[in-house]
């Protein structure tokens, strides 16, 4: 018959299991049939709001999922909010871009989380930028965040939704400027498997302890 303390352990194996089938990428690379689908999805989308679909932007979005590696990436984000932003089709007269911004993580939210991918930074610039080169109109932000993606498969999947489009112009007219790049982690103490590993193993142990005494 199986112990107390072995069953624990066991209860605490498969939670973390679970959690971290869910959290991790086991899909592995996009396939070139993904990548062929995404890119028509794209162009489709582009076309039927007509906006132009640049080759540049083809070439840089064929280039990221080509270089898939299967890992997770964070996107870094810098912001400069557009303090008197227009109009928006679907918004309120007189929304401020804070208003805009969270009409457009309505969707993403949601569609965030579902995936495993989710903020793992948020926070308002305290300075103007104290170190510039080589680029220009770079000195004034307002915003910087960063987004955990779980693959490059579930970014595609997000942006390439039609709901997204649509979404997608409310963060257009929030801002005045931003950059937003991809970046696979090599250091990363905050990963919650990494922090839940910890948690649930003080946990058995504590449980462990206390069925001694």
């Amino acid at each position: 018959m199986m112990s107390k303390n072995k069953k624990n352990w066991l209860i605490i194996s498969v939670l973390y299991a679970m959690f971290f089938s869910w959290y991790t990428n086991l899909g592995g690379e996009l396939s070139a049939e993904e990548i062929k689908f995404f890119l028509a999805q794209a162009e489709k989308n582009a076309e039927l709001n007509n906006r132009p679909f640049s080759k540049d932007r083809y070439n840089r979005l064929k280039h990221f999922m080509e270089e898939d590696t299967g890992k997770q990436f964070i996107m870094v984000n810098n912001i400069d909010i557009n303090e008197n932003p227009g109009f928006v089709e679907g918004a309120k007269e007189g929304d401020t871009a804070d208003d805009l911004l969270n009409r457009y993580m309505e969707y993403m939210t949601p569609a965030l989380l579902k995936r495993a991918s989710h903020p793992i930074f948020m926070g308002y610039v305290v300075n103007s930028s104290m170190d510039v080169f080589g680029i220009e109109n770079a000195e004034t932000w307002d915003r910087a965040a960063l987004m955990r993606y779980k693959s490059r498969r579930v970014m595609m999947e997000i942006a390439t939704n039609p709901v997204f489009f649509g979404k997608h112009e409310f963060k257009i007219e929030a801002m005045e400027k931003t950059i937003a790049y991809p970046v696979e982690p090599s250091f990363y103490l905050g990963d919650p498997r990494l922090l839940l590993f910890l948690i649930l193993l003080s946990f058995g142990l504590i449980l462990q302890i206390r069925s001694r005494d």
